[in-house]
């Protein structure tokens, strides 16, 4: 749906925001676009959108180049931006429908009765905008970029500022959204956002792309898991006999933390072997549990890495 070939932008104050940036995003995938504070996310969004002139490489929209036929591009595109940028006193209605007809779109009342159903504004149609809380209001800047009926929607922060329940409520309404055929592109500070709703994750840091993943993969290849085991009895440094595997003492001694590969198969991980080793020296566990690295450990890493 989306083709990103060679892409670099440099601000007139020299500022280089993005970088040689190459990107396909695949027809009807929710992708997510991770990185830190000034990364190029919102950069890259611009450029895609035809807000932003790029200063090298093109942008294809549905095989449309954003600047050669860029009426074509720009009318496959739905964008909801991070800001909260609502007229106070226009209703939820009419704003929506505006939206459509600034695409040159046809009145059509019952599309725009099924754009608000979806997004729980029905009953709110007859407000103005001034009325409702924010997280209806960011609603609505999703029914906006919906009006004109988009086969890509660009989400910036869709979930900013919005609580626990409403952004489950929204994540709900996106997975909706992309089971009609629609493309999702998000961008995200909630790690744990991207984890629940992507099907791929791309990274970027300094302006350039490090790491595009199928977001299962990228847990399966990145992720370890730790395996907690609870002792009898507190220990003040790890046995000898034991120094062959990958583990530090925690809770005061009164637990063993074994990191291991999580893409490893059973017999890889060492686990049985580990297990064997603890009975041979005479510990005794209590208790044990596992954990996996979380998408936002992984994150964390990547970004160290690209520094």
């Amino acid at each position: 749906m989306i083709r990103v070939e060679g892409l670099s932008k440099t601000f007139a104050d020299g500022f280089q925001a993005l970088k040689d940036i190459d990107l396909t995003i695949r027809r009807g995938e929710i992708f997510a676009l991770l990185g830190p504070n000034g990364a190029g996310k919102t950069t890259l969004i611009s450029v895609i959108c035809g807000l932003v002139n790029a200063s090298q490489g093109r942008v294809l929209v549905d095989g449309h180049d954003n600047v050669l036929d860029y009426r074509a591009a720009r009318q496959r595109i739905g964008l909801v931006p991070q800001e909260l940028t609502n007229e106070a006193f226009v209703t939820v209605w009419d704003t929506v429908s505006f939206s459509r007809g600034l695409f040159g779109k046809p009145k059509d009342p019952a599309h725009i009765e099924k754009v608000l159903r979806a997004l729980t504004l029905w009953e709110k149609r007859h407000n103005r905008l001034l009325e409702l809380s924010g997280g209806m209001k960011r609603r609505v800047l999703i029914a906006k970029a919906l009006a004109h009926e988009p086969d890509v929607l660009f989400l910036d922060e869709p979930t900013a500022g919005v609580d626990v329940e409403l952004r489950r409520e929204m994540w709900e309404v996106v997975r909706g959204l992309r089971d009609q055929g629609v493309t999702i592109i998000l961008t995200t500070h909630y790690i744990e956002e991207a984890e629940e709703m992507a099907d791929r994750i791309g990274v970027i840091r300094n302006g350039e792309i490090v790491l595009v993943e199928n977001t299962h993969a990228l847990m399966q290849q990145l992720g370890s898991k730790e395996l907690t085991l609870h002792l009898h009895e507190a220990l003040e440094r790890i046995p000898p006999a034991l120094s062959g595997h990958a583990l530090t003492l925690a809770e005061e001694g009164h637990a063993l933390v074994y990191t291991y590969d999580a893409t490893s198969q059973q017999d890889g991980t060492g686990i049985s072997g580990l297990l064997a080793d603890l009975e041979a020296v005479g510990l005794q566990v209590k208790d044990l549990h596992t954990r996996q690295s979380s998408l936002e450990d992984i994150f964390v890493s990547l970004v160290r890495e690209h520094r």
